[in-house]
């Protein structure tokens, strides 16, 4: 009778140990064999252990409707009341964007100073003086009041009188077009005091002494008398007189005291803010000493009585006095006009830009002294990371992940001929990856609670850059624009399956013992022929 199948299969048959030889070289063998093995197992272990890092690409399935761009951008020569921030997309526009953007002036040496432009608006301040009825050729009828400068006569203005007011302006402003009969006024109210104050000299003088007075004379003095010498320069026609003030915007009013710029006028240009204005000029520069000597006290009182002349008139009046800013004015000749815009916008998810441009609901930007020259200290799509989730949080992304996310960051652009802007354009490419694991417990060891889940997604941007030509007549613009990769991208880690790690082992024990047997057998052949 035959043995049974399962007695018969023996696939691990003993060999009598009588049989057995044992020799050194065996032992060496041996010994070597372990050691690989050790070796191999320990490192199939860590292998086992560790993780790699997997990318795989999908379409986008993001169904937010908006995506938050990050911006902190130095605009290296634009003030920040002319920079601006507009928003368009193939879904809408948005202009002058302020909500959560915040505004630094720059001084020239780049630091950053106070607190003081945040979301600037100036549909508050009044653009010409609606209580002047008369047209300006009305007003030109007998006589134009405000003086027309070139760069011969201001000078000469500037040495003989003490006050001067300049109003530089284009003669294809709109503003300017509004803004002249109510600078014609001012100007007439100037003249208007000093003949007050002549018209006294003489009536007491008469009194005192026969005397009489040719029209010249009287001329002479009212023009000794003026209080401030109101005057006008056309940037058209005087082109290089208005860069050399540096004229960006129209109107720019301009006070001079002894022949100094003491800082532009910023205030309602109604002819009695403006006769306000003088008079507090006048006061800051007399000082307390001589407060009962200012002149232009009874300008402001004239300017009052001739467009103050209903109660809807004194209630308007009323209004502007109210929402008057006492801003001390100052100018420094080495001042740099820079400013710093940040904080974020919410963008629609489909293809548009935003820029940063000169632009002004009072001015007419002069497109030639506009210069969009900037520093981008950061810009980057999606919602911020903190510092510590980039410390320890980035793990399962690949090595320089985090500058792929702001490429810009650092990045001076900087144009040096007039009618000229850099434009930058974005591909925002949506990626998606874990947090490290072990982060929320080293915040929660370091900081003593649980850190919030900070975001598992970020957007990579591929950029580049180009300098754009304007038309003469078109304000340069800085612009940013972006398109949104149909195809996402995302990172996550691969860990090898158990059975993966115990057929290694296997292989590992028995591929070396198969090896170094096969390594024994072939020495030991070698050597029993050599003895024959």
């Amino acid at each position: 009778m035959g043995r049974p199948f399962m007695a018969s299969l023996d696939m691990y048959r003993k060999v009598p140990v009588d049989l057995l030889e044992g020799t050194r070289r065996g032992s060496v063998l041996s010994t070597m064999a372990v050691f690989a093995m050790v070796t191999l197992f320990l490192m199939e272990t860590r292998a086992f252990f560790s993780s790699t890092l997997k990318t795989s690409l999908a379409l986008d399935g993001n169904s937010d409707s908006q995506i938050r761009v990050n911006f902190n951008i130095t605009m290296m020569d634009l003030k920040c009341e002319f920079a601006t921030i507009d928003v368009v997309s193939v879904l809408g526009t948005q202009q002058n964007v302020t909500q959560h953007v915040q505004k630094f002036p720059i001084d020239q040496g780049g630091v950053r100073q106070r607190y003081q432009h945040r979301n600037l608006k100036q549909h508050d301040v009044q653009l010409f003086d609606a209580s002047v009825e008369e047209t300006i050729e009305e007003l030109h009828a007998d006589g134009e009041d405000a003086v027309s400068l070139d760069e011969k006569t201001l000078e000469v203005a500037l040495e003989e009188n003490t006050y001067v007011f300049v109003d530089f302006f284009a003669s294809w402003c709109s503003h300017c077009r509004d803004l002249a009969p109510t600078w014609e006024t001012l100007a007439e109210v100037m003249t208007e005091a000093a003949e007050n104050k002549v018209d006294a000299i003489l009536e007491k003088t008469m009194k005192e002494e026969s005397h009489k007075f040719t029209d010249a004379d009287y001329a002479a003095a009212v023009e000794v008398e003026r209080p401030v010498l109101v005057g006008k320069v056309d940037c058209v026609d005087h082109h290089e007189l208005c860069q050399e003030y540096e004229i960006r915007a129209y109107p720019t009013l301009k006070f001079f005291v002894d022949g100094e710029e003491k800082g532009d006028y910023r205030g309602h240009r109604t002819v009695v803010e403006m006769a306000h204005f003088v008079e507090q000029m006048e006061k800051e520069h007399k000082g307390k000493s001589e407060e009962d000597n200012v002149t232009t006290t009874d300008a402001k009182d004239i300017a009052a009585d001739r467009t103050i002349r209903t109660e809807e008139h004194e209630a308007y009046a009323r209004a502007l006095s109210a929402s008057r800013h006492h801003v001390k004015h100052s100018w420094n000749d080495e001042e740099h006009p820079g400013c710093q815009i940040s904080g974020f916008l919410l963008v629609d998810r489909a293809p548009g830009n935003f820029h940063i441009q000169a632009q002004s609901k009072g001015h007419d930007l002069a497109a030639h002294m506009t210069n969009v020259s900037h520093i981008i200290n950061h810009l980057s799509f999606g919602k911020p990371m903190s510092k510590y989730f980039i410390e320890h949080g980035l793990k399962n992304t690949p090595a320089g992940f985090l500058e792929t996310t702001r490429p810009f960051d650092g990045n001076v652009y900087v144009t040096h001929s007039e009618h000229e802007a850099h434009h930058h354009y974005l591909k925002v490419i949506t990626t998606e990856f874990d947090a490290d694991s072990p982060y929320q417990k080293k915040y929660k060891k370091n900081k003593g609670f649980f850190k919030p889940l900070e975001p598992n997604r970020a957007y990579q941007i591929l950029q580049s850059s180009q300098l754009s030509l304007y038309r003469s007549d078109i304000v340069p613009e800085a612009k940013f624009t972006y398109d949104l990769s149909p195809i996402a991208v995302s990172y996550s880690k691969k860990y090898r399956a158990w059975y993966d790690y115990l057929t290694s082992l296997m292989a590992i024990i028995g591929g070396t013992f198969t090896v170094v047997g096969m390594l024994e057998s072939g020495i030991h052949t070698i050597s029993s022929k050599k003895r024959r």
